[in-house]
């Protein structure tokens, strides 16, 4: 009975440090796994961290490219639409003469132009006086783009305050001025293309009528 009791101590004793050192092995290797987990987390950040740098890279690669690509087409545009406005923006002056080229030959006379103000004359006096008093002149200005601007001293000759039928016909179109350079009263499609190049260096020669006392 003694020797059993002996046994079971022995065995008692003997099993304990086994199950200790089982339990710090344990203890160990859940430590080990529990560090592995942690730099394996670590890792997965800096690859995580490392691909959204690399995405947002691209992406503001990918702006950077498409603002260029943008501002360089808007250039070209601007560039080429700003001397396509110039050529085809109209000239107010030959727009209005072709209102009074009666043949619409292109081709624009004095006698024509006479016309053009005997028309606008008969339009303008109302009270069909055969004179022309400031109020009835704002009628000639809205008559034609050309006399838009028009004064009314000027074509008042004799300054009384009222405009004849032939002091109003009699004035010089500053179209036939501008473009006529042979002097015939005749105004062709050369000679318009000619007085339409652009000017040369030099001092401006100021236009002979512009519809203006001063």
């Amino acid at each position: 009975m003694a020797n059993r009791s002996s046994g079971a101590q022995c065995a008692t004793a003997t099993s304990i440090p086994q199950l200790v050192a089982t339990s710090s092995q344990r203890t160990n290797l859940d430590t080990v796994q529990i560090y592995r987990a942690v730099v394996q987390g670590y890792i997965r950040r800096g690859q995580q961290k490392q691909e959204r740098d690399l995405s947002l890279r691209k992406s503001i690669g990918g702006i950077g490219v498409a603002l260029g690509l943008l501002l360089t087409g808007a250039s070209v545009a601007l560039a080429q639409s700003a001397p396509a406005d110039d050529k085809v923006r109209p000239d107010p002056l030959r727009a209005a003469a072709d209102s009074w080229d009666a043949n619409h030959d292109g081709v624009y006379t004095c006698d024509e132009w006479k016309k053009h103000l005997d028309r606008i004359f008969t339009l303008a006096d109302r009270n069909h006086d055969g004179r022309l008093d400031v109020a009835e002149f704002a009628t000639v200005k809205k008559a034609d783009p050309a006399l838009a601007d028009a004064d009314f001293g000027y074509f008042d000759e004799n300054q009384d305050g009222k405009i004849t039928r032939d002091e109003f016909v009699s004035k010089p179109s500053e179209f036939i001025l501008r473009f006529d350079k042979n002097g015939d009263c005749r105004v062709t499609q050369d000679e318009i293309k000619a007085g339409s190049a652009p000017a040369q260096a030099g001092p401006k020669q100021p236009a002979r009528d512009r519809f203006h006392t001063n």
